[in-house]
């Protein structure tokens, strides 16, 4: 430690040396989430579509320049148009069929199939465009080239990238202080799901607690110096997993020394916000809330809200009329009047309002009175109403409720008055999800299943909690294309 000017400045030899190796470039580089529009998002699958973005772009050209032989660059030159719409048609594709998610393809059939499928669905939305826009026409020979040359050309760099990325070098290493409960949450996460985050758990440090709720040979045994410790494990992230950080039970100067030293320091709470997308309410502390960013409210979010809400209402309206129509009459034919099914829930700040769903069960569902939600193979649901629950056809009436404002086209779910005051007993937080207006789709929608009790409604308001925490137009657009993939597979539908 020396002195100058009446500042303290801390150092060490295995600061210095690691401040050497780092500057020498000896320190792999390893990638992790990037926060766009307070979402995060994994660096690792936006370089994978950056990346497909570059080859499916060239492919255009590729295919213009084997069609043409020798190439005719006056009739390859202006065609960067059709090849930008091609690269946006199909990763807009992928990306609704959950291609850019943390699935992984090793044994996963299903994961091939939607490759397969988006690249369909991309042919079908070019030919769409090639009718409705014919400037942005291509020839079948350049196009059907070009599509070849796509499809072989993600195909293989997805190949590569899943080989790469599973190598642990290009994974973050995490170390994690404390021994108890809540830093036992990150073994299991890993454990839960190991090829679904991109991190290495280098181990755990006790620290005061006598008593080790982790796995035993991930403790680490080490008495040095938590910068040595750090140096000598190649540390990317240290996450605090104490609970009680007052009286010496965080190492305050030495995290200090790891922070300047590139080391990034991470609470729990914000360790598992990043990395599972939801709010976990067993690592949740109030004063967390109050000093972390997010839950922001504004006039300008309030109205470009409003107008995406609108728009969006609209064109789903024109593109499922037809389909509207037709569930009318089958409920109709099948057990008659009525069609709708209007219900009290629960909105923003804790207003209640008219849902409109078609109904789905039969009329005397709830004849004793008592609300109960939904349960697997219920009896009470028509066979029409299976069928509309399955492709969420059910939900489409809500669009009114949306223009009329009752509701958003992103948000939590709307639950009845009597489940919120249930809940509300035995959830903490469980109202906070009433900051923000509820959704015809939501974050806990495509992240989660169908709920059905109260472990279902904690699981989901974790969700929710992040939507309430970090809601945005991008990440609005997100959760809008992947109700495209919860639709077409049927996910969490009941």
């Amino acid at each position: 430690m020396a002195d100058s000017g009446g500042s303290e400045f801390y150092w060490s030899s295995a600061a210095g040396e690691l401040v050497g190796r780092r500057l020498r470039g000896a320190t792999p580089l390893r990638l992790s989430m990037v926060r766009i529009f307070r979402h995060y998002m994994p660096v690792q699958l936006l370089l994978l579509a950056l990346a497909e973005a570059v080859v499916l772009f060239s492919s255009i050209y590729l295919g213009a320049a084997i069609r043409f032989t020798p190439p005719d660059l006056e009739r390859i030159k202006p065609i960067w148009p059709q090849g930008l719409v091609f690269a946006v048609v199909i990763l807009t594709c992928m990306t609704t069929l959950g291609l850019y998610t943390r699935e992984t393809p090793k044994g996963n059939w299903s994961y091939y199939a939607k490759f397969a499928a988006s690249f369909m669905l991309g042919s079908v939305g070019m030919a769409l465009i090639f009718y409705i826009h014919p400037a942005f026409f291509l020839g079948r020979g350049v196009f059907g080239i070009a599509f070849l040359i796509a499809l072989s050309g993600t195909a293989i760099l997805r190949m590569i990238f899943f080989r790469v990325v599973d190598q642990e070098a290009l994974q973050r290493r995490v170390l994690v202080l404390g021994t108890g409960t809540r830093a036992n949450g990150v073994g299991k996460l890993l454990h839960e799901n190991a090829s679904g985050h991109r991190f290495h758990l280098v181990g755990y440090l006790p620290l005061s607690a006598k008593e080790h709720y982790v796995d035993n040979g991930k403790v680490l045994k080490e008495t040095d110096s938590l910068l040595s410790i750090v140096y000598k494990h190649a540390v990317d992230e240290i996450v605090v997993g104490v609970r009680d950080r007052r009286n010496g039970g965080v190492p305050m100067t030495e995290l200090l020394q790891c922070k300047v030293e590139g080391v990034e320091v991470t609470d729990l709470s914000s360790f598992f916000e990043r990395e599972t997308g939801q709010v976990q309410l067993e690592c949740l502390n109030p004063s967390w809330i109050v000093f972390s960013d997010g839950f922001a409210h504004g006039s300008y979010k309030y109205v470009v809200k409003r107008i995406f809400d609108v728009l969006a209402s609209f064109i789903l309206l024109g593109l499922t009329f037809p389909i509207m129509l037709l569930t009318a009459f089958l409920i109709l034919l099948e057990s008659g009047l009525p069609i709708l099914y209007r219900q009290e829930r629960v909105g923003e700040f804790g207003r209640t309002f008219q849902i409109m769903k078609f109904r789905s069960m039969r009329q005397d569902a709830e004849s004793d009175g008592k609300p109960r939600w939904a349960q697997k193979d219920d009896d009470r649901i028509t066979r029409v109403g299976r069928v509309i629950r399955l492709l969420r056809i059910d939900e489409l009436p809500q669009i009114f409720n949306v223009l009329r404002g009752d509701m958003s086209f992103v948000g939590p779910r709307p639950e009845r008055p009597y489940f919120v005051k249930e809940l509300a007993k035995d959830v903490p937080y469980y109202l906070s999800r009433h900051t923000v207006k509820p959704g015809i789709t939501g974050w806990a929608q495509i992240r989660y299943s169908y709920g059905s009790s109260t472990e279902d409604a904690v699981k989901k308001l974790q969700y929710d909690l992040y939507y309430a925490k970090n809601h945005s137009l991008f990440l609005d657009m997100v959760i809008l294309l992947q109700t495209a993939e919860v639709v077409l597979f049927g996910r969490g539908a009941r």
